[in-house]
């Protein structure tokens, strides 16, 4: 690359050598990304006047010049932060996080009552009051929305919502004009496949596969610490992958496609079926499993083992250094997690490292911290031209 090609490729390359190793000096950098030291030093200069630097209190490091370290702008006066917003079905989160992804300040926002016609207005009008609320005078770098279905995140635009029934909805362009400040919008599944890559575990950044088990099923795929889209950004539909063993009707037609056989929408219903829950909530009935009811540890064990089979196809396809399963009971309890990776090696026929499949690092904080994420992974794509 030439010209601003190359000096963004750099900044970048800086920031997310500080992001993995900082504090470091600027020699750190040098030797840990291989620029020049005339680079580097460039570099540094435009991120620390950006604000996404900072330079540490620190003693001179044995004769001549001291090595001053460097690290992420996270502090309480004038660190920047992001804010995030996921969309679910029964409810929307709002988030703000710093420039490690740790989250700062949550806040959730209930659909019940609300027309899909007027959805995204009501959650447009919180989140500005959200973010009035939570400001403490940090600079705000911007919003990054995330949910199901199938998103354009270079447009902004939610192509297809099958559970909100939105359509070539424009997203980002409505969220922004509400809130004044620039809005990414992305699916969730790939959402938290970048927030694996930028903030959780090293295998991540090598290959990962996530799959995320909600309201809406979908998944994604990231090699070398790039999330793969596919053509018009339609990379990740999982809802009819068929699940082994499953004899589940789709309203596709078929039987055993995953979305109709683990979504939380197909378990609440069962669970109010089967009378563990009075109404069709999987928080509910993960509660009702915490405290002794073997009905609902029955069910989420059934529902663990189908999204584990389901698990086993994706692992032979891809065979991912990584697999990530975003799923609520196995995020908050351990159990479920083994019965997934139980169900997924037994059916696999290259995935026989049951370790290689984990919950997000972010563990029940993954949504508010994913979806800010959706715009942190442009800053450190291209600190410079994001800002």
């Amino acid at each position: 690359m030439t010209g601003d090609g190359r000096a963004a490729a750099n900044a970048a390359t800086v920031l997310r050598t500080v992001l993995e190793h900082g504090p470091v000096a600027r020699s750190g950098i040098v030797r840990l990304c291989g620029l020049s030291p005339a680079a580097v030093s460039r570099q540094t200069t435009g991120l620390l006047r950006s604000g996404l630097l900072r330079e540490l209190p620190g003693p001179a490091d044995g004769v001549g010049r001291p090595r001053i370290p460097l690290d992420l702008h996270t502090g309480a006066v004038g660190g920047p932060v992001a804010a995030g917003l996921h969309i679910g079905v029964p409810a929307s989160t709002f988030s703000l996080v710093d420039l490690r992804g740790r989250l700062l300040a949550r806040r959730a926002f209930s659909h019940e009552g609300r027309s899909p016609a007027g959805l995204a207005a009501d959650i447009a009008a919180e989140l500005a009051r959200f973010l009035a609320e939570s400001d403490t005078g940090r600079p705000r770098l911007g919003v990054g929305a995330a949910l199901g279905g199938w998103i354009r995140p270079d447009e902004g635009v939610v192509v297809h919502h099958p559970v909100l029934r939105w359509r070539q909805k424009p997203l980002g362009a409505e969220l922004s004009a509400a809130v004044g400040l620039p809005v990414r919008v992305d699916n969730h599944a790939r959402a938290v496949a970048r927030a694996e890559i930028l903030f959780g575990r090293p295998e991540a950044r090598r290959s990962l596969v996530h799959l995320f088990i909600g309201n809406v099923v979908d998944a994604a795929f990231g090699i070398e610490g790039t999330v793969h889209q596919g053509p018009g950004s339609a990379a990740g539909d999982v809802a009819h992958l068929p699940v082994p063993g499953s004899r589940t009707r789709c309203a596709c037609g078929r039987t055993g496609c995953l979305e109709a056989t683990a979504s939380d929408t197909v378990l609440g219903a069962e669970a109010v079926r089967r009378g563990i829950v009075p109404d069709p909530s999987v928080g509910m009935l993960v509660d009702a499993a915490a405290t002794g009811d073997p009905r609902a540890d029955r069910l989420l064990r059934e529902r663990a083992r189908a999204v584990g089979r389901a698990a086993a196809l994706l692992l032979d396809v891809f065979n991912p250094a990584i697999m990530v399963v975003t799923e609520l009971s196995s995020v908050l309890h351990e159990g479920y997690l083994e019965e997934i990776r139980g169900a997924a090696t037994e059916f696999s026929h290259v995935g026989d490292d049951p370790a290689r499949i984990v919950v997000p690092h972010a563990g029940p904080a993954v949504l508010p911290e994913a979806a800010a994420t959706v715009l942190l992974s442009r800053v450190f794509q291209d600190p410079f031209g994001t800002l």
